[in-house]
């Protein structure tokens, strides 16, 4: 079911510095700060040959951002995800097999402009995985 690591997703307390590491100090091409307002984030995408890291910043403070980053001050590993063919498909086979999809359970339009969907960390071995349709 599960393709290809689209990204792996950092929060981060500050954006700027964060933007500063991947590009000055990795070499990395590093997208401009892009707001997400229906998922109250700020995304910025590092390009790698092989996959992308998501910088994820605090967009106003009922962001699900600002929780995460109470617990984990110096930032962190905030969510993996994959890329499904049919997120339809995939969703009603995950939840056949008893995963738990976060939300209302209707996928939502992501960063990259594609339907995704959240399953429950407690479901995936305590990570938070995110599936979007390619």
């Amino acid at each position: 079911m599960i393709g290809r690591l689209n990204h792996v997703a950092i929060a981060v307390p500050d954006l700027e510095a964060a933007m500063a590491l991947y590009r000055t100090t990795l070499g990395a091409k590093v997208s401009e700060p892009v707001d997400q307002p229906d998922h109250g984030v700020v995304t910025v995408f590092v390009e790698l040959p092989n996959t992308k890291i998501e910088l994820l910043y605090p967009l106003g403070d009922k962001s699900p951002i600002v929780n995460f980053l109470e617990r984990n001050p110096a930032g962190g590993v905030h969510h993996i995800c994959y890329e499904v063919e049919d997120i339809l498909v995939a969703r009603d086979q995950l939840k056949a097999a008893g995963a738990r999809v976060l939300g209302d359970g209707e996928p939502k339009i992501g960063a990259h402009g594609k339907p995704v969907l959240f399953l429950h960390p407690k479901d995936m071995f305590g990570t938070l995985v995110e599936i979007e349709q390619v």
